[in-house]
């Protein structure tokens, strides 16, 4: 059997769900009423997303949402349905008793991973988002800036303590500046921050693009510290809908293409040529399109390159190869064609809490994707990748 006892699984995208007291646990008393906080609001029961043959639920209930600044951000558990069945999926959790304790309590996260049969697991956020961006929204920027460095110290000194050796530490910035940036980076690598989530297209989010050098002081910063940036599909805020009717299920479906974007954007931008040690790990955006879109990026450098302002004698396969990786859940076909990816080009991923994960029945799955892959290859996607990536090795 390929996926052997002694080959680790580690998933390099899970996600946490911030407890009640993270940020007025850390922020001075001054700007606690402005502070992230948990309060209770009547909230619908239930939504269906572009389902015109099922109405909205109209009944209400009395949720835990969050307030920032006034601001309402009314889902805690952000698709928080790790143990529910697909037939209950569409209805959020709104209340810490109405999901998982592993989905917000470390120990019983360890405890859901032994069961999972998950060795090692890195977590983005979930009330900032994914790279912290809800803080880009801030009036006060040095209360986002204080909530940044909260949230970080948790993951640091409370949530990976736990259990350092299964808990891998990722750290969000302040988005908005970059020299404030490059202070974090340094802050929290001193600390053993291992990755840093980043956003896969900053343009949206009122940012500089990658084909600027407003990001340069960061990328060598994340350079000289040895971390990769983590860019999970959907941080850029745009969603891949097609029409105001379409169904999320087109969003859903269409989700990996962000990560198809990224790609092509990076690749074809001065950053990999200006940080040659920079790494880029594509969460959650599957691999399967890994090598059409390589064999497309190369034909277009090898036509249109002359006339443009890109690079004019690395292609862009050559570029990935050395600093982008893939994620994958379910990817049969991504892992068939591995060795058109790149064995060391891959890692696995089980998105605990959220409902692509196969909890609790992550190794039984990955054991029958790999049915038909050489153990070496086993080992590297499922364990060796990861593990070299964010230098962290067996204890």
């Amino acid at each position: 059997m390929p996926l052997q006892d002694h080959m680790h699984l580690i998933s390099t995208d899970d996600h946490l769900i911030e407890h009640p007291a993270l940020w007025s646990d850390r922020l001075p008393s001054k700007f606690l009423g402005a502070a992230p906080r948990i309060v209770e609001k009547e909230m619908p029961k239930g939504i269906h997303v572009g389902d015109g043959d099922r109405p909205l639920d109209t009944a209400t209930k009395l949720a835990q949402v969050w307030e920032y600044e006034g601001r309402i951000y009314p889902y805690i558990g952000l698709n928080a349905v790790a143990g529910k069945k697909p037939e209950e999926y569409g209805v959020e959790p709104t209340r810490y008793d109405e999901m998982l304790p592993g989905c917000y309590d470390p120990r019983s996260r360890v405890q859901d991973m032994d069961i999972d049969g998950v060795q090692a697991t890195l977590s983005f956020p979930s009330f900032p988002r994914f790279a912290g961006t809800v803080f880009l929204e801030g009036q006060d920027k040095e209360l986002a800036l204080l909530c940044v460095q909260a949230w970080n110290d948790y993951i640091l000194d409370e949530w990976c303590p736990t259990a350092p050796d299964r808990l891998i530490p990722l750290t969000i910035l302040p988005l908005w500046s970059v020299e404030e940036a490059v202070k974090e980076v340094h802050r929290t690598a001193a600390k053993g921050s291992r990755a840093i989530s980043f956003v896969e297209n900053p343009v949206p989010l009122g940012l500089p693009s990658f084909h600027t050098d407003h990001w340069d002081p960061l990328f060598s910063a994340v350079e000289e510290t040895g971390q990769p940036l983590c860019v999970h599909f959907g941080t850029s805020g745009q969603a891949p809908i097609t029409a105001p009717e379409a169904p999320m299920a087109v969003m859903i479906a269409l989700f990996g293409c962000n990560s198809m974007y990224a790609t092509a954007d990076l690749l074809f931008s001065p950053v990999f040529h200006k940080h040659p040690r920079l790494k880029f790990l594509l969460s959650e955006g599957g691999i399967g399109w890994v090598p059409y879109l390589l064999e497309r990026m190369d034909q277009t450098w090898e036509k249109h390159r002359f006339y443009q302002n890109i690079h004019q004698t690395v292609r862009p396969s050559e570029l990935f190869a050395k600093h982008i990786y893939g994620c994958f859940i379910d990817d049969r076909f991504g892992v068939d064609n591995r060795d058109a990816i790149g064995i060391g080009n891959i890692t696995w991923e089980g998105d605990y809490p959220h409902s692509d994960s196969n909890w609790p029945n992550s190794r039984k799955v990955v054991q029958e994707q790999m049915r038909n892959v050489p153990d070496e290859d086993v080992h590297r996607i499922v364990e060796l990748n990861a593990r070299e990536l964010f230098r962290f090795p067996r204890s």
